[in-house]
């Protein structure tokens, strides 16, 4: 049985989503649908939209092998829920399968259950999310992740990505397609969280080290290693890492990285320049190499993005 954990100011998206992978996937696979919606208090649960869910409360709970949490505007309090974390972990420790759906994640990082995993949540809470919890293995441009039994996703929409991964487990290559058709949508999205977050904004960098990044997207031909990076600075290479990473919520190699596949994009989209010369000024210098880095961002090769934008 799946379990759906919402809380007062859920988004509404990030339990329906769901519900709707696994309604389909019940359907194209002839097996019932075993599914409960769970708050503490059983009831109507007023979502962030106003609509309001039907819950059960968590006695409910003892036939759930599948927990999916909710995020939404309301998590803070949710992840500060001692009734909720206690669940939660009994859960976790009868060895349910649990994940998040967006912002779902502090709820199981204040839980303890994302401590030395990998993990991800949605783009726009990685500095908050970060530096909350530096125990966990940050992901941020993952759509979403799977640590051994415990699951999360990206913003909102990935939710339903990572209900169609459990179809998948659950029953099999062909029903999570047919389960994907029927919903119309891709069975496997290409690409991470970049393409939709503009980089992490890295584009217009603010704090304390906006001028850095912003120098460095200047000078995207230069060596911008972590040593010279830190020079610039005027820190060690040791303190820098530290402090960029708590500040902007990526390692200072992704966000060099992320600002060259940013850069080498408007020059492939908005010009006829060789995919070689675009690679050498970016920084890139093997085209295969920034091919890599365009297929992981975007699920596309520079010469498919290119093509894209002028059929556009």
């Amino acid at each position: 049985m799946i379990g759906i954990l919402i809380f007062p100011d859920f988004q509404l998206l990030d339990a329906a989503g769901p519900i709707s992978v696994f309604e389909i996937a019940a359907r194209a696979s002839d097996k019932p649908l075993a599914l409960r919606v769970l708050a503490v208090t059983a009831g109507a649960v007023r979502s962030s939209s106003g609509v309001e869910m039907m819950a059960r409360d968590f006695k409910s709970a003892n036939a759930i092998t599948t927990l999916v949490v909710a995020g939404g505007a309301g998590v803070s309090a949710a992840a500060r829920c001692p009734a909720t974390l206690a669940f939660v972990q009994r859960l976790a420790k009868r060895g349910v399968r649990v994940a998040s759906v967006c912002s779902g994640a502090y709820v199981l990082a204040e839980a303890g259950l994302l401590d030395g995993r990998r993990a991800t949540t949605h783009w726009g809470r990685t500095r908050d999310f970060v530096a909350r919890y530096p125990q966990v293995k940050f992901e941020p441009d993952q759509i979403f992740t799977r640590d051994g039994n415990v699951w999360t996703s990206a913003g909102i929409s990935a939710g339903i990505d990572l209900a169609l991964a459990m179809v998948t487990e659950d029953h099999g290559e062909e029903i999570a397609q047919a389960t994907a058709r029927q919903l119309v949508l891709y069975h496997r999205r290409s690409g991470g969280q970049s393409q939709f977050s503009s980089l992490l904004e890295l584009k217009t960098p603010n704090g304390r080290f906006g001028a850095l990044l912003s120098w460095a997207r200047e000078n995207l031909d230069a060596p911008l290693t972590v040593e010279n990076l830190a020079d610039r600075a005027g820190m060690s290479a040791r303190h820098f890492a530290r402090a960029f990473a708590a500040e902007t919520g990526t390692t200072p190699s992704k966000a060099i990285e992320r600002l060259r596949i940013e850069v080498a994009r408007e020059r492939v989209q908005s010009s006829r320049e060789a995919i070689e010369l675009v690679a050498e000024a970016t920084g890139f210098g093997d085209p295969e190499r920034m091919r890599r880095a365009f297929i992981r961002a975007f699920g596309q090769p520079p010469q498919a993005l290119r093509r894209a934008a002028r059929a556009g």
